[in-house]
């Protein structure tokens, strides 16, 4: 039997079907502070905070509903500042799928929609940020 040949280095690329690329550029960049890092053309662009990738492509007609997605999440450095973003994208008229909360772990987030219908968790999440810093 193979062993594994050790942990990795973490999610770092997600890729996703936007009916709307142009809404979903705008929630990713404008709203979230993601860089343009790519636009091979003008049905794909990709997308980076500095140490990940998302990859935006047009969804073609008819849009893939066989793909599955619970969310996607967005790591924030401080407890405070889960609120901080909640009441700034509250404020952009994104939907919020739930109010800031704090977990049993000491994480504390909440989950809104990006224009695409993504849920986005924004996220401290204690142990993500000490590797981070």
């Amino acid at each position: 039997m193979l062993q594994r040949p050790g942990s990795t280095a973490g999610l770092r690329h997600v890729a996703l079907y936007v009916p709307d690329l142009a809404a979903c550029e705008h929630f990713y960049v404008d709203l979230l502070g993601m860089q343009v890092e790519w636009r091979p053309d003008t049905d794909n662009v990709y997308l980076t905070s500095g140490h990940d990738n998302l990859a935006l492509h047009r969804a073609s007609n008819p849009f893939r509903e066989s793909q599955r997605l619970d969310h996607i999440g967005f790591i924030l450095e401080t407890a405070e500042s889960v609120d901080a973003w909640y009441e700034f994208l509250k404020a952009q008229s994104i939907v919020m799928r739930s109010n800031p909360k704090t977990h049993r772990d000491g994480a504390r987030s909440f989950y809104c929609e990006a224009p695409d219908g993504t849920v986005v968790q924004m996220i401290y999440h204690p142990p993500l940020v000490k590797k981070h810093v």
